[in-house]
């Protein structure tokens, strides 16, 4: 069959794009509608030239040709080939993990000694340990900022001239949105590459490639897989050059992601617009639920209309969907009553992950950044009274439920 003809809508492409590739003889004794699971370290070939050949990269337009599975994996090729349709992009690689993609993504944007990169000063704890841990002491310039000043930014970009933009499309866990087109414009005026984190939207919520952006990278473990079940990532290129630059990485760092996992997020691509839907749906119903109870003080979620980027979600966010996940602040709470708020859950469930089917409640001062004095968080806006819901598909009113006796039952104990 004809993969990924252009007509084909975004949800046709995730169901379709990747499944039907098998060697020919296989096809002739009847093909699987499921591309299997080829759990196998190294390919055999016919002769020493067939398998001399089998090193040599493949022309875009042929059948890939694989000889070792650090090299490729036609199971991975398949999640490769569907997350590229679906965000737009060149071409795609995958990694072990969503912290291998980015470091590669970093590497193939061509962060080295000596080389600047601006990031948002609100990443993910672990990416930024991975700037000041790791390429900080080989001699990186990293210089954080406040991205969600656009002016300021795009003048420290003129100013500080960086290799690479490290953003996000929405951050952890404030839920802050920075303007992707004009950090973009202004990256291109000085030859930057942008490398974007876009795991809490995926390409159902936004599609950075088309708003300039160079490398998006995903971890896969999150919503692409949805089921709390894989662990993995992805880096998605806009050019033939980065594109060949992960994959080289991939190879030479060995961070591949295994055939089994590659299943499972594959399998997780195929519902990732209806899934999205409702969690789209259900935390915007709870977000505004959250935003009339006086037991809290303050919700972050960019739909609502009192969120300082609201009006710049709207424009970029696909469909008025303003993504799956909510943070909110219990009023007037301590550490030890937001330890009875999630002890008294009953239905969502408290860990440090999001993205899947099932609500996930996390504690920003217990796990992402428990590293930090209190004074640190609250110097970046994050109370100890904060914890973040990963909205699931669960019936809306029965989290709203949930979360409803939760809060009665930590200030019942104070």
């Amino acid at each position: 069959m004809n993969e990924s003809p252009e007509n084909w809508n975004l949800e046709t492409l995730l169901v379709h794009t990747g499944e039907h590739q098998v060697p020919q003889d296989v096809a002739q004794q009847g093909m699987p509608t499921t591309l299997p699971i080829y759990a196998t370290a190294t390919f055999l070939h016919a002769d020493a030239d067939a398998l001399d050949a089998a090193f040599e990269p493949t022309p875009p337009d042929e059948p890939p040709v694989y000889s070792y599975a650090r090299h490729g994996n036609p199971t991975v090729v398949g999640l490769e080939r569907a997350v590229a349709a679906a965000e737009g992009g060149k071409g795609a690689v995958a990694f072990g993990s969503g912290m291998a993609a980015l470091h590669a993504a970093l590497l193939a944007a061509g962060l080295a000694p000596g080389e600047t990169v601006i990031a948002a000063n609100n990443l993910y704890g672990a990416t930024t340990n991975l700037l000041l841990k790791v390429f900080a002491p080989m001699g990186v310039n990293v210089v954080l900022r406040d991205v969600t000043d656009t002016a300021a930014t795009c003048q420290a970009i003129e100013q500080e001239q960086p290799t690479v933009i490290l953003l996000e499309t929405v951050s952890n866990p404030l839920l802050q949105i920075c303007d992707l087109p004009a950090l973009a414009a202004a990256a291109r005026k000085v030859g930057a590459v942008t490398v974007v984190d876009s795991t809490f939207t995926t390409p159902i919520v936004l599609r950075p490639l088309e708003h300039g952006i160079d490398i998006v990278v995903h971890s896969a473990t999150k919503y692409l897989g949805g089921h709390g079940d894989a662990l993995g990532g992805i880096a998605v290129a806009n050019s033939g050059f980065h594109l060949d630059a992960l994959s080289g990485y991939v190879r030479m760092l060995g961070g591949v992601l295994s055939p089994f996992e590659a299943r499972l997020i594959s399998r997780g691509l195929k519902t990732l617009a209806l899934r999205m839907e409702r969690h789209c749906e259900n935390a915007a119903a709870i977000a505004e639920w959250l935003a009339q109870d006086a037991r809290v003080s303050r919700v972050h979620y960019p739909g609502l209309p009192a969120h300082p980027q609201h009006e710049l979600a709207g424009c970029l966010l696909r469909d008025h969907r303003y993504g799956g996940v909510v943070s909110f602040e219990i009023r007037d709470a301590d550490r030890a009553v937001v330890h009875r708020f999630m002890d008294a859950l009953r239905l969502c469930l408290c860990g440090t992950s999001l993205g899947d089917v099932y609500s996930l409640l996390s504690y920003s001062a217990l796990s992402s950044h428990r590293t930090l004095t209190p004074a640190q968080r609250a110097e970046q806006g994050i109370s100890d009274g904060l914890v973040r819901l990963s909205v699931g598909i669960e019936h809306a009113s029965d989290i709203i439920a949930d979360l409803d006796q939760a809060l009665a039952a930590c200030q019942a104990g104070a």
